[in-house]
């Protein structure tokens, strides 16, 4: 059989990067051949993001221009994977003529089945069941020394706002043998830090019935060799194990640091959202963490401008964040998406309020991120290195272990010796702080 060039595009979370990755893995082990210049396939795959309606329009624009290399390049073949085709189903073989195969989120790994089999049907969509293990074949597309590790997919909450649910299916977790299995085969591949992510980790282990948990996994994790950063990311704030926290405390390779999204402060807001949580409910976790775990970096989400939010519920929300005084922030315009209940809710706020409350909490958490960076001025820390910096050639760029590859700011390296190498970690003194970002030497010897 001849061997097709196939270039693939992801788009979307860390998670749809995993699912890319799957299919690149199952790629290489067929008559493919991965290519980066679209140009140059003759097969192009869009892993697409549905999130929300704006991620919804990238996903088309990127696949029509795509399609036009049908016409104009080598490309014979499109095919279109992901949450989009998930949410969209069948509609879109009519909207899409340009398109030759869809595969929806619980079908990508038929990927290279579909390429193959002359009679493969055009629409794969179906109830998303599928989990890939330790034995799938997978490329880490991100750093060579970084990886995702997608711990569980789908989800079981009903918050209002969100279409995750419909598009990734009911909670189901990974065993903790087969992450392990995954990391040591990463680790042996030369990465050096795991993210671990899912729609939902702190529900992870409670749909196996054999007393896995998040605290219980992290304590595997922290045992394979050749990884020395551990981080945890999207940890729904209610049910935190103690056992998740002791891990972070206890584990040297668990990093302090926990991705908790709260979404928002006001108990009216929150109950909008069915959050199952009151502002004290927050308040209790937050403590709870902190005084597991005193030195721990928090980052959390905040949408503003949700329907019925007033300025009085902005204003708890603002509050909420000075006296937490989180270490990172994302805050995020309420957006109203098609299928969620919160599209149905009363009281729609106008676009330039959700922008001006935004700018405003943002513009609070600033300062509040940039005086907890100058508290690490003089401080000597160790950092991962990543490799040559974007802003120069002349710096190298890594990162603390509170600090998350592409969400999180970064340290710049003033003084990048020759034996300096990415996927190292090594002594900094931090010199300068900004509002998201240091500027640190690496001691010397060190």
């Amino acid at each position: 059989m001849a061997v097709e060039r196939v270039h693939l595009v992801s788009l979307g979370c860390p998670k749809n990067r995993v699912d890319s990755e799957v299919m690149v893995g199952q790629l290489r082990e067929g008559p493919f051949e991965l290519v980066d210049d679209p140009a140059d396939a003759q097969v192009i795959v869009v892993n697409t993001c549905s999130f929300i309606q704006p991620a919804t329009e990238e996903s088309i624009d990127t696949v029509l221009q795509l399609a036009q290399l049908k016409r104009s390049g080598s490309a014979r073949k499109l095919v279109v994977t992901g949450c989009m085709v998930q949410r969209y189903g069948k509609t879109l073989e009519d909207e899409l003529p340009e398109v030759d195969h869809f595969l929806g989120t619980g079908e990508y790994h038929h990927l290279a089945e579909v390429l193959t089999r002359p009679d493969a049907p055009r629409s794969l969509v179906d109830t998303p069941r599928y989990l890939h293990d330790d034995r799938t074949p997978r490329v880490n597309s991100w750093l060579p020394h970084s990886a995702y590790l997608k711990i569980s997919e789908g989800c079981d909450h009903t918050c209002t706002f969100c279409i995750i649910p419909q598009l990734r299916g009911k909670m189901r977790s990974r065993p903790v043998d087969s992450l392990v299995a995954e990391a040591r085969r990463l680790a042996d591949g030369g990465v050096v830090e795991l993210n671990l992510v899912s729609q939902d980790s702190t529900a992870y282990g409670r749909d196996l019935g054999d007393g896995s948990d998040l605290g219980r996994l992290l304590r595997a994790l922290a045992k394979v060799d050749g990884i020395r950063w551990i981080r945890l990311h999207y940890a729904y704030p209610i049910g935190l194990p103690e056992s998740l926290l002791r891990a972070i405390a206890e584990e040297e390779k668990v990093v302090k640091y926990l991705d908790m999204p709260l979404q928002h402060a006001s108990g009216r807001i929150l109950k909008a959202m069915r959050r199952g949580v009151t502002r004290a409910g927050q308040e209790r976790i937050l403590e709870r963490v902190r005084r597991f775990v005193p030195d721990i970096a928090i980052r959390t989400t905040f949408i503003v401008g949700f329907p019925g939010e007033t300025d009085a519920d902005f204003q708890e929300l603002e509050d909420f964040v000075r006296e937490q005084r989180f270490d990172r922030v994302g805050g995020f315009t309420y957006f109203q998406e098609e299928g969620t209940p919160a599209a149905d809710l009363p009281g729609q706020v106008e676009e330039r309020v959700k922008d001006a409350r935004q700018k405003a909490l943002m513009k609070t958490q600033e300062r509040i991120s940039k005086e907890r960076n100058r508290g690490l001025v003089g401080r000597v820390l160790p950092v991962l290195v990543d490799g040559p910096s974007k802003e120069s050639e002349l710096l190298l760029s890594g990162r603390l272990s509170t600090q998350a590859p592409d969400v999180d700011g970064v340290v710049y390296l003033q003084n990048p010796a020759d034996d300096v190498r990415a996927g190292q970690i090594r002594p900094v003194r931090i010199r300068r702080a900004s509002t998201h970002d240091l500027v640190g030497e690496i001691v010397a010897g060190g």
